[in-house]
């Protein structure tokens, strides 16, 4: 059985994701529209826009007249983020449970953004050749990335004790297959490869810059970034399964884990004559 998406699962981990909000993905996502330089007026793509991290200070910068829209294949992720923006009041947000690799949008994007969602493609390459396709020419595309080394040790734990639990498909005890997204974050995870990657895209004016991160966790935070990251997908559904994967990986991690969050901030354009 291939590793599936966390959007396909009951809640698509949308509470454990967003419980980590502030710690990890608030920071980094700030970061990423920031690097987008969105302006009064833009239209604006969330790819992946999850419980609405990036999607919220893009609308913020884009302003009344201006628009974002926010696709990603969870609808309980979409339901946080859409209480997210009514909350603050925000009316120039569109929220669409879609797959991102085959959105299709009225009108092209002035700017892109994708915060740690470019390895959930299926097919990154074609998936990310067809995203950068939406921007207007001239437009630019912002995302974040693990660095090399990041998620660490908490990435190379969590399968250790599922191929031990032998009830994670893709990483099933004696299987050899590395599971997708954890293929593609390996393939970004330094400054030259995703710039190289961004630049065989036909994106210019690429920039990368690393951003430093780390954050203690405990067990119960731990566990929701297994819940509410890419790795739920391989994560057994029965209860009492879930539950032993649960307490073999606590005991792997003991009573506390500094994780090591080191991310990529990319920012690139569409050429402009495109």
């Amino acid at each position: 059985m291939p590793a599936r998406h966390a959007a396909t699962l009951p809640d698509g981990g949308a509470e454990d994701y967003d419980r980590l909000a502030p710690a990890v993905w608030n920071p980094v996502s700030n970061a990423v529209v920031a690097a987008a330089d969105v302006l009064l007026g833009e239209r604006v793509l969330d790819v992946f826009a999850g419980t609405g991290t990036g999607t919220i200070p893009a609308a913020q910068l884009a302003g009344p007249d201006g628009h974002v829209d926010a696709v990603d294949r969870s609808s309980a992720m979409l339901d946080l983020a859409e209480a997210k923006a009514e909350a603050l009041g925000l009316g120039n947000v569109s929220f669409h449970r879609a797959d991102p690799e085959a959105w299709a949008p009225d009108a092209p994007y002035d700017a892109v953004v994708s915060c740690y969602g470019v390895f959930l493609l299926d097919a990154m390459d074609a998936g990310m050749d067809r995203i950068v396709s939406l921007l207007r020419p001239g437009g630019r595309i912002a995302l974040s990335a693990w660095d090399d080394g990041a998620l660490e040790p908490f990435g190379d734990l969590l399968l250790e004790t599922l191929r031990e639990a032998g009830t994670a498909g893709a990483v099933a005890a004696g299987h050899p297959t590395v599971p997708v997204f954890v293929e593609n974050c390996r393939r970004l995870a330094s400054v030259d490869r995703l710039a190289d990657w961004l630049g065989a895209r036909g994106l210019t004016d690429v920039s990368v810059e690393r951003f430093g991160l780390t954050v203690p966790l405990d067990p119960d935070h731990a566990w929701s970034l297994a819940l509410g990251s890419g790795y739920r997908g391989l994560l057994p559904d029965e209860p009492g399964a879930l539950q032993r994967v649960r307490e073999a990986f606590t005991e792997r991690l003991g009573t506390s884990l500094v994780l090591n969050a080191d991310s990529l901030i990319a920012v690139a354009s569409r050429p402009p004559s495109e």
